[in-house]
């Protein structure tokens, strides 16, 4: 019978295998660890309050806090109040980048947070509930002399959340408050030089506008973007591995169609989550270098959650196929109950993607958490996605549970056979507990890179070594799952070998209802593979 190459191949053989596979995963987390820089870069602005007493704001000119033609500043607030120049004539400016430096399209995003100074004033003190409205203007040029163009013009309101520590006394003036990290802007490309951002903040009092903030004394924003470095780094191992699994992808595929059957649902998945892979792996990026392609971002999260979706509804499939009985195995619908939480928690976590970063292609400014609808509507996506992930991994760890009690149950009519027999036997179901216990352990590694990438970055210090946790975790997650989809379809796909009728029928020395339950779904020497016979459900006996 001719089986899997899993079922077919020696131990030592396998040992080597994963040996190999085990170098590279070493080598993948290495790239990231010495080789690129961190993933990103922090970098601190302060606004540059300029003066505008034109009527017409904004539209014929931006105000520079520095270079050829410098805006006319404002040291503080206290001079605005001498020199009797009003709110709306005062503008925060922020040059990017730093001054006699100069953006890349290496660094792929922009995302800034917004800082602001208040200070405690009897007479302007900062409400409850206090929201703030900007006036936010981007705009961008490639040569220090060119004039400004504009990128996007917007009013933006963001709820202040401050705290004072102090009582509100006299005594206490000039202090400052304690206030929150306000979102303020994302963009998917760097494809220019220079940026220049203006800020106002329009006072209306008959409106309300920006009323009861507080004695706001600077503006302050947070930059972050990708390193160059990084960048490089991470389309080396995209370019490198693309080839890689659309390669053994094709093999795989080839061998499938040699064979004389159709191909088996668990087989159809196999491929579908090495094209899924191969969807993450093509390098687009390099185009962003050239290009000022902005939906990168939301690009970027389609395609990973088209390849966990399709990894999540293969570990599920994986474990359904090895333990359920004839009349259920092979059909995806036998499955809708597992894969529908997949489904559904997939698109919320698409349509809260798309509300987020989809508006922001034309609005960089925008955050669907500066409105209380907005973010119940954030929360309520998040938290239905939440509870499908949930219900996935209880459907998930009950089948795990399921085929280890099934081919525990099975191993007890392995006595019976004959030594070498059982020996092979026993080596199949060696191989795939092996081959389960590898994948939750890919699926801790995800975790675990999931909770890192989420705190601050950091690095290990040994001697003269620095090794970029962050960066080795991106790299070595990344390459992971490409050795893990890898190794799925060398190690699934169809053997060459066959054993003869003598050494799967005559060797067994059991009676004939046990070897119907292990020879019953073979129909011809492609038949379904050994450990497919060796997972029936004791309904089924």
């Amino acid at each position: 019978m001719a089986g899997a190459i899993i079922e077919n191949m020696s131990t030592k053989k396998l040992c080597i295998v994963g040996g190999i596979l085990l170098v590279f995963q070493v080598i993948a987390f290495l790239v990231g660890g010495l080789i690129a820089p961190s993933p990103t870069t922090a970098v601190p602005y302060t606004s540059v309050k300029c003066i505008d007493v034109r009527k017409n704001h904004h539209k014929t000119k931006w105000l520079m806090p520095w270079g050829p033609n410098p805006c006319e500043k404002l040291k503080d607030f206290d001079e605005a109040v001498s020199r009797q120049i009003e709110a709306n004539d005062i503008v925060f400016a922020v040059h990017i980048p730093l001054p006699k430096k100069e953006m890349s399209p290496w660094f792929q995003f922009m995302l800034f947070i917004m800082q602001l100074d208040i200070a405690f004033k009897m007479d302007n003190d900062l409400k409850e509930n206090a929201e703030i409205t900007l006036d936010v203007s981007l705009a961008y040029r490639d040569d220090a002399f060119d004039d400004w163009e504009e990128i996007a013009h917007a009013i933006e309101i963001r709820k202040l959340k401050c705290t004072f520590g102090s009582p509100k006394t006299l005594e206490s003036e000039g202090r400052h408050y304690d206030c929150d990290f306000l979102p303020f802007m994302e963009i998917g490309s760097v494809a220019h030089k220079y940026y220049l951002i203006n800020i106002r903040l329009p006072v209306n009092e008959r409106k309300g506008i920006n009323v009861g903030i507080g004695e706001i004394k600077d503006i302050r924003l947070v930059g972050i973007h990708q390193n160059g470095g990084f960048t490089k780094v991470w389309f080396a191992m995209k370019t490198f591995l693309t080839p890689s699994i659309l390669i053994i992808m094709i093999w795989y595929w080839r061998r499938i169609t040699l064979m004389t059957r159709a191909p088996v649902l668990l087989e159809k998945v196999i491929f579908a989550l090495g094209i899924s892979m191969t969807f993450i792996n093509i390098p687009v990026e390099w185009f962003s270098i050239g290009f000022d392609w902005t939906w990168m971002l939301l690009f970027g999260d389609i395609r990973q959650g088209i390849f966990y979706a399709m990894l999540l509804s293969f570990w599920i499939i994986f474990c359904g196929e090895h333990m359920m009985d004839q009349n259920e195995r092979n059909r995806l619908s036998g499955y809708w109950k597992q894969v529908g939480p997949i489904a559904v928690g997939s698109f919320c976590l698409f349509i809260f993607d798309m509300c987020e970063r989809g508006v922001q292609l034309k609005n960089p400014f925008y955050s669907i958490w500066t409105t209380e609808v907005g973010t119940e509507l954030a929360m309520a996506f998040i938290i239905v996605a939440g509870i499908c992930l949930c219900l996935y991994f209880l459907f998930l760890c009950f089948m795990v549970f399921q085929v280890f009690r099934n081919i525990s149950g099975k191993q007890s009519s392995l006595p019976a056979m004959s030594k070498a027999r059982r020996l092979h036997y026993e080596g199949l179901i060696f191989r795939f507990k092996f081959l389960m216990l590898i994948t939750l352990a890919c699926a801790a590694m995800t975790v675990i890179f999931f909770i890192v990438s989420q705190v601050t970055e950091g690095h290990w210090k040994w001697g003269d070594i620095t090794i970029q946790v962050n960066s080795a975790f991106f790299t070595g997650i990344y390459g992971m799952w490409n050795l893990y989809v890898f190794a799925l379809m060398f190690l699934y796909a169809p053997s060459h070998k066959n054993y003869g009728e003598d050494q799967s029928n005559g060797d067994l020395g059991v009676n004939s209802g046990e070897e119907l339950q292990l020879t019953t779904t073979i129909t011809h020497v492609d038949g379904p593979t050994e450990v497919y016979k060796l997972a029936r459900k004791e309904a089924q006996e």
